[in-house]
This record gives structure tokens, sequence and C-alpha cells, in this order.
């Protein structure tokens, strides 16, 4: 079939054409230029894996979750061809489907977040030749057409406007990025399904990866399905890719079959002689693109041609060489263009593996119209490719048919002429690109391969400071991106083109400020002592101090609080005798917070002081919020003071876009109410804190603050929907069980009053350890850790350890925990028959300064004392009446569910059954809502005496 140029343009997506030429039109009095369908394999071997793919979307689309499928393969293997039957099959249905492609560039170890940046303008319908302001104009058209909240809209614009370049703007971190693309595509998802295809993804940045990986945690509820393709180097960026998620599925493919290839080649090219097919097949080795490739390069030379709908060898047979390696082939393919047609390609692959013809054409020294007899010709000989998705930023770019071919083209060029082609492709993006910060990785490397190809040229030093330059241009696009694990490679790798100690100690600091925000601790303390080592050699002893304290802050993140400390410490002394500046102000309100987890209160008050000075002077609101809660937390035994503190440190971090300031301030206050016994308010600032943790996709705070739900909600009775919050963070399959010891203290008390001692155990050993310098998640280790030992009987370890963290949590002044640790200690002393342990206990409690006592300690030295005097024999309903109205004010279930069992045994041991059942039978009901199992056997045991004592036997 022969069809013209308007049937070809308006189907060249779905089929391959050959050019055949002009020939006559029916009437005779035109002729047209006529294409014919090219030369297509068909689609074989892989027929199970695409039944999958296609299985696996309309999981997604009809469950309403997201899902990722992982497609890896050799180079040859089929992965693209299997994602284009996909897209035409999409095409195909009947219902609409968002369909987003992206694709991975293969410079260094990629450019941050390029392909879906791609996605984004694909959906735009954004061009490579849009300007800043169009870019943005359609962008804003998009979003209205996609989200119809204003104040939404207004969050996601800026936030995709700095993934695309055309605006200026620094990330605080990845969440404040990923929560804003997250939501654009969930949007789009909440009315059809969206699909996104990721290409070339061993060439994905860290961050992409990141951000895939995120959008499937976070956006499980929205039918978004992910397709993947990656040669298995992957695994080595990226060695537990998917692995324990639910929504994943990773699909390897294997080599085809020997009748797969040869079913191939009849679909091919029929006709092919036996013994011809053979020698394909067994060089092809299962690489369904070796079979194809062969067969165009016999093409190209000429030793094959097409005879009616047959394919006929020119001569015989066996004089016909096939190369038995792909490279190789790709080799002889190349070897049989015409040289003009060689020496094009050779300046393409220097563009890379897709370019438009503006760039060919600077590069070659071509106008674009004497380039197109040519790229037709390379087009027809299918070398290259050109994308016509309408939709797709890169409409009309040229691309290499596989990588491989351009890395063949690449390596057929000197070293010299390798140089001069990176210098020209660096002065054309850096001179032809409208906000052309989105692809300063590309111009970094390309000066990179200039100056590598010829270090010891006279021009050397010159393209080392641009290479330099480029790449520092680079580490900051990524890092404004918050993509800090490139700009920590990008700084690194322009620190080591630097000469001159001072800049190369400027590019360490930034590479290890870098590093810490990205959690690569070890990378961070290796660059920033380098510098710390440069500056102190050169006698720059305030700019040590400064990179000391970058340091301080990287074993703070290490949780090496001590050392930390002691080095934060040494920093401000260094500093503090300067002109105050926004780093001493950034120094104080650290050490104040460090100085507070190590239990140094004096000094933390001390510096807290100064680095409210200077926030307020210098005008540092995310100084200023942070110091503010550290304050707050030094005055906790003022609850309104603390409270208002908390409040406008909250205040000035949400005014301030400075999320991660906020949440710390409303966990605080969470606490602030908890350690009053204020839990129902608690509850409603954590219900505030975990929707803003939520909407920025921040998945430690997220944690931090299910965990202090979970433990209000213990306090509240509610304990099955506490232990599913517990299992919110335990069932994420990447993450710790929980950032600190403090969170397990919910779940652990669930477990011990279920009687689950198993599972209490094994939660407790994915603790963070006791070793820890850290003091607050110290004693929260040893306070679970004293409710095992009681638990399985180790009541004297139990007494020691709870005392420990008895002494610890009132050295941190939080006494809503010194009154659990203080309860934890009575009962095992109860336990070992030790009442005068008990009695000391209690009057260390009665001791405490008013300041200090709060109602849930007050109801539990009454339950005690009660408690206490029961075993003695003495009055004790008093105080058991007491505790239990002191609970019920408190609204703590279980607890009064303690109170009354305690009361009701005791009455039955004073012979006043008929007393004891209203209370067993309140008591009773508790625990059956809790299902605290043991409880309730008791409640049981105690319900038989009362039996026993009213029979009159």
């Amino acid at each position: 079939m022969l069809v013209g140029q308007s049937t070809r343009r308006a189907t060249e997506a779905a089929i391959a054409y050959d050019d055949v030429g002009s020939r006559a039109a029916r009437d005779r009095r035109t002729s047209r230029r006529g294409m014919r369908g090219g030369l297509e394999p068909p689609f074989v071997g892989r027929a199970a894996e695409f039944r999958l793919v296609k299985d696996l979307f309309h999981a997604s689309a009809e469950e309403g979750r997201s899902r990722l499928v992982s497609i890896v393969g050799t180079a040859g293997a089929g992965k693209s061809r299997l994602s284009w039957e996909f897209e035409k099959y999409i095409d195909g249905l009947a219902d609409d489907v968002r369909w987003h492609r992206g694709r991975c560039l293969a410079y260094g170890d990629g450019v941050a977040y390029w392909a879906l940046a791609g996605m984004v303008r694909m959906r735009a319908r954004i061009t490579e030749e849009d300007h800043s302001e169009a870019a943005s104009a359609k962008l804003r058209e998009t979003l209205v057409g996609i989200v119809q909240d204003p104040e939404e809209r207004s969050f996601l614009e800026p936030r995709l406007a700095h993934l695309l370049g055309v605006a200026e703007r620094s990330a605080p971190d990845k969440e404040d990025l990923f929560s804003a693309w997250r939501i654009f595509f969930e949007r789009m998802a909440a009315r059809e399904p969206v699909v996104l295809l990721f290409e070339d993804l061993q060439w994905a940045d860290d961050g992409l990866l990141d951000f895939v990986e995120y959008l499937l945690d976070w956006s499980r509820a929205h039918p978004i399905f992910i397709l993947t393709l990656a040669r298995p180097e992957l695994a080595e960026r990226r060695s537990a890719w998917g692995a324990g998620r639910r929504d994943f599925t990773s699909l390897f493919l294997d080599a085809l079959a020997p009748d797969e290839v040869e079913e191939l080649l009849h679909g091919l090219a029929p006709g092919l002689p036996e013994e011809l097919r053979a020698r394909i097949v067994e060089r092809a080795e299962g690489v369904p693109l070796y079979a194809v490739e062969t067969v165009r390069m016999l093409l190209d030379r000429g030793l094959l041609k097409l005879s009616g709908d047959r394919y006929q060898p020119t001569g015989p047979i066996e004089s016909l060489a096939i190369p038995e390696t792909l490279q190789s082939l790709d080799a002889a393919r190349l070897d049989a263009l015409e040289p003009a047609e060689r020496r094009l390609l050779s300046d393409a692959a220097v563009l890379g593996k897709t370019f438009g013809r503006a760039g060919l054409a600077a590069l070659s020294g071509l106008a674009e119209d004497e380039l197109e007899p040519f790229l037709q010709s390379l087009l027809r000989k299918e070398i290259l490719t050109i994308q016509v998705d309408p939709l797709s930023p890169e409409r009309n770019q040229l691309s290499f048919g596989q990588d491989l071919l351009r890395r063949v083209a690449y390596e057929t060029l000197s070293i010299r002429e390798r140089k001069t082609r990176h210098l020209a492709v660096a002065a054309h993006l850096g001179a032809g690109r409208d906000g052309d910060e989105e692809i300063a990785a590309v111009v970094a490397a390309h000066y990179l391969d200039a100056y590598r190809a010829g270090p010891s040229d006279p021009d050397a030093p010159s393209l080392k400071a641009k290479a330099r330059t480029a790449l520092a241009r680079a580490a900051d696009r990524a890092a404004s991106l918050a993509s800090a694990g490139e700009a920590a490679r990008y700084f690194a790798q322009a620190a080591e083109l630097a000469e001159e100690p001072h800049e190369r100690a400027e590019l360490l600091e930034r590479s290890g400020r870098a590093a810490t925000q990205d959690g690569d601790l070890e990378q961070a303390n290796e660059a920033l002592q380098e510098a710390i080592d440069l500056l102190e050699a050169r006698g720059e002893r305030h700019a040590a101090a400064r990179v000391s304290a970058r340091r301080a802050e990287a074993l703070r993140v290490a949780d090496r609080i001590d050392e930390a400390f002691a080095l934060m410490e040494s920093a401000y002394e260094a500093l503090s005798g300067g002109e105050p500046d926004a780093d001493v102000a950034l120094v104080a309100a650290q050490l104040a917070r460090l100085a507070y987890f190590a239990g140094e209160r004096e000094r933390a008050i001390e510096a807290v002081e100064v680095a409210l000075d200077m926030a307020e002077a210098l005008r540092l609101p995310e100084v200023l919020a942070e110091a503010l809660t550290t304050k707050a937390m030094l005055g906790w035994r003022r609850p309104h003071e603390a409270e208002a503190l908390l409040r406008e440190a909250n205040r000035v971090a949400m005014s301030n876009d400075f999320p991660a300031a906020a949440l710390r301030a409303q966990f605080n206050l969470s606490g602030l109410a908890m350690e009053h016994s204020r839990f129902r308010d608690a509850r409603s600032i954590l219900d505030e804190a975990l929707a803003l943790a939520r909407v920025r996709g921040d998945r430690s705070w997220e944690a931090v603050v299910l965990g202090q739900l979970a433990d209000t909600l213990v306090h509240l009775g509610e304990w099955d929907e506490a232990e599913a919050r517990c299992h919110e963070v335990i069932d994420e399959p990447r993450e710790r069980l929980f950032p600190h010891s403090l969170s397990l203290i919910p779940l652990i008390r669930i477990l011990f009053g279920r009687g689950e001692l198993e599972q209490a155990r094994s939660v407790l050993s994915q603790a963070q350890p006791a070793a820890t310098s850290d003091r607050q998640s110290q004693a929260a280790y040893l306070l679970v850790e004293a409710s095992l030992f009681s638990a399985v009987g180790r009541t004297r370890e139990a007494l020691a350890t709870a005392e420990q963290a008895l002494d610890q949590w009132r050295a941190l002044h939080q006494f809503h925990y010194v009154t659990e640790a203080l309860v934890e200690a009575a009962e095992s002393a109860f336990e070992l028959d030790d009442l005068e342990r008990v009695e000391s206990l209690l009057v260390t409690a009665e001791r405490f300064p008013l300041v200090q006592r709060r109602p849930f300690l007050d109801a539990q030295t009454a339950r005690l004392g009660a408690k206490l005097a029961a075993r003695r024999n003495e009055p004790a309903d008093e105080d058991f009446d007491v505790a239990a109205r002191g609970f019920r004010e408190l609204e703590m279930p279980y607890w009064i569910g303690v109170t009354l069992i305690e009361h009701a045994e005791h009455l039955l041991q004073s012979g006043r059954a008929d007393e004891a059942e209203p209370l067993l039978a309140e008591a009773g009901g508790i625990f059956a809502r809790l299902r605290a199992e043991p409880w309730s056997t008791r409640v049981r045991s105690a319900g038989a005496l009362t039996t026993e004592t009213a029979s009159p036997n």
C-alpha cells in the first residue's frame, strides 16, 4: 500500500514508512510522493510480559491504586518495543487515559528530574522552543484545566515552574517539591487513569528515583500506573529498587528462544534462505535487535534485496560476513554509509541520543536545509528516528534508533575531534537557550569532557575553569530542586578542579552541606573535614569554625549528640567574637538545641537567648522559629509561656514557608498538651500536624507524629485506632520502624495490655538502641525496656531500669513520662513485695514542686497509695475513689479499669463482695472494649471470687 504525505503524518507514530519517490496519481495529471510501509519486525516472544503489563494497568485503573512495573533488560532485548506496543494498546482503548513519557539523559549521574520535567511539558504542551513567558502561560492554563482549587493552583504553579526551569526558586527540602508534583498527577488521576513511562531509567538521577518511589508510596489510592525501562545497571545504582513494595512488579526480559528469533525473521524478512536464517539465529543469541540490525545491515550493503514480497541474497550465502556482536554489527552498518552521513552521525553522537536540527547544524557547519537530504537518508535506513508525538516537547527532534549506534559513532572520533565538538556543543547550549539553568548539568558535562580530552593542552586552565563554573551552576540547580545527592556530587567534582585552596574549601563545604541533607553522612564528614583543614592551613579561623558547625550538624543527624555538641560548642566560641551574622545565629540556635538533648540545660538557655537576639535583629525567620521552639522546651515547667512560644514559632514558620520548623513546633505543642494531661487537645494538634506532614510528603515527620498520636489515643482508650496508626509506619518497607524509641511506647503498651509478649519483644528489637547519646530517646528506650523486663518476669531488672528512666526524664523536665517511669518502678516494687521502695517512690513524688505536678501524676499517686494501703490492710477506699475520679476527668479508660479492678480485689479481700460487683462489671466492660485479655481474665477471676463469697458454703 502506498500513501501520501498527509496520511503519513497522521499515522507515522504507529506505522514505519519507506520513501518510494514520486509516483503518478490515478488521474495521471499529477504526481505525488509516496510512502511504503518500512521494515518492521513482528512482536514475538513477549506475549506473556505484554499481557501482564496490560493486566496490571487495568488492575490499577479499576482498583484506583498506584502501581510500578519495572522492565529491565540488556541492550536490544526489546524494552522499547514492549512499551511501544503498550502505548498503541492504550491509544486504542475506548476510555481516556492520561499518557506521559519522559526520557533520562546519559550525562554523569543524570540531570535532575529531566524525565519528569519532560512529562510536565508534554501535559502542558510546552515545546523546546518556548521561552519562559510562553512556557509559564501554558503551565498556568494547564493547571486551570486540571486543578479546581485556586489556592492549590497557587501552591503547585511555582513548584512546577521551578521543575521546568522557568522560575527561580529554592526549595527547603525534597518534600516541598515532591508534594506539589505528586498532587499534579493525583488531580489528573481523579478524572482518568494516568500512565507515566520513564525511559532509560539506568541514567536517572537519584532524586528522580526517590520521586518515583515516593509517588508509589504516597499516591497509593490513585490510579497512577508507572512503567520504567532500564538496563541491568540500574541495580548498581539502586540495589533495593522496589524491594518489599506491595504494588511493585519487576519484569526481566530474558533472551528469546531460537524458534522465537526464527519467527521474528520470518515476519521481518520473509524468504530468507534457511542457511542464512540459521546463521543469524545462532549469532543473535536471543537478542531480537541483533536479528533486526543484521537484516538492516545486509540491506544497507546491497547484500539483500526485496524481490516481490520476499527477500533474497544478491550473492552466495557463504560469502556473507555476519558480525559476531551487536556492537560490531552497528559498526558494519556505519561503514556502509556515505562518508558525509558518517561524519554527520559522529557530530550527532556528541549531542546525545536525541538532538535537534539546530544543534546539529551548529556542530556540523551546515545549514538546516543542507542537512535535510542526509537526514532523510538516515531516516530511511533506520539509523535515525524522528519524534512525531504531537504532545511531546521533543516533537520533530531526531534520535538514534538505539544508543549503541550512538556510542559506536562517537567512538569513531579521535580524542582531538571529540574535544572540538564538545566545546562547540557547550557553546551552542550556553548561548541558545532561554533559562538555561535547567541544562547546566549538560553544559558542565561537555566542558568536563573537553577538558579531560586534553588536560595538558594550552587551553586546559581555561577549560578547567569553565567546567568548574558549569559544575557549580549544575550543583546550584540540583540544590534548588532539593536534589541534595546530585548537588553534593557536582560540588565535589567542581572542588576537584579548583586549584586555589579557599575556593576548593568553599566548594567542599557546599558539597558537605548537600551530603548532610541527603543523609550521606560519611561523605559529608569527609568533605567538611577537608574544607576545615584547608581553611585552618590558611589561617581562616572564622571560616573554619563556620564549617565545623556544619560538620557538627552532620554528627547530630547521625545521632552522635555528644560529639556534635562538643564540636558545635567549639565552633560557637570561635565565631562569637566577631560581628553577628546569619552563620553565628544559626550556630547559636543549633547549639541550644544540641545542649538541650545533651542534658546541658544552662548552656542551652544561654545559647538560645543569643540566637533569638540575632534572629530578631537580622530578620531570620527560620532561625527565629527554631529558637522559639527550643526556648519553649527549656521552659516546659511554665505551660502558658511555653504554649505562647510554640504557637508563635508555628506562626513564623508557616507564614515564611518553613514547614519543617512548623512541624517541630506543632509536635512539641502536642507534647506540651500531653505533658499537662490534655489528651483531647493533643489529638487535635497532632491531626493538624499529620495533615501538614502528608501534604508536603515528609515521611520522617509523618512517622514521628503518628507515634505521638498513637500514644495520645492509647491514653484515650482508643487502642484499635492507635495500633492502626502505628502500623501505618511499621508497614512502610524502607523506613526504620520509628525515627526514635519514644514512638514505640504506645504500640508496646497495647501489646503488653493484650498479652502479646512475643510481638512486643519483636517490636522492641527494632527500636533504636539505648546507646544513643540523645537523652530523650535513651530515656524512652529505658522505659519500654523496663516494661518488657517486667512482662517476662525479670522484675529486679525492671525496677532498676525504670528508676534509671525516671532520673533521665526528670533531668529533661518531661513530667508526663516521669509519671510513666514512676508507675513502672512502683509496679515492679509491688511485684517484689518491696513496700518500702514503693513508699520511697511515693514520697519522692509528693516532694515534687507544685510546678512539676500534673493531674496524671496526682491520679497515679492516689492509686499507688491506695494499693500500698491495701497491702498493709489499711483503709484504701478513699484513695481508690480519688484515683478513679482523676482518671475519669482525664478520659483515661485503661487506668480507670486498672483502678476499679484493684479496688474490687481489695473489697473482696475485705469480704465486701456486693460492693465489688459493680466495679468488676465496669472494669470488665472497659477491658473487653480494649481487647485486653490478661485484664479481662483477672476480672473474671475476681468475679468467681464474688460468687464463692456469696455462696452459703
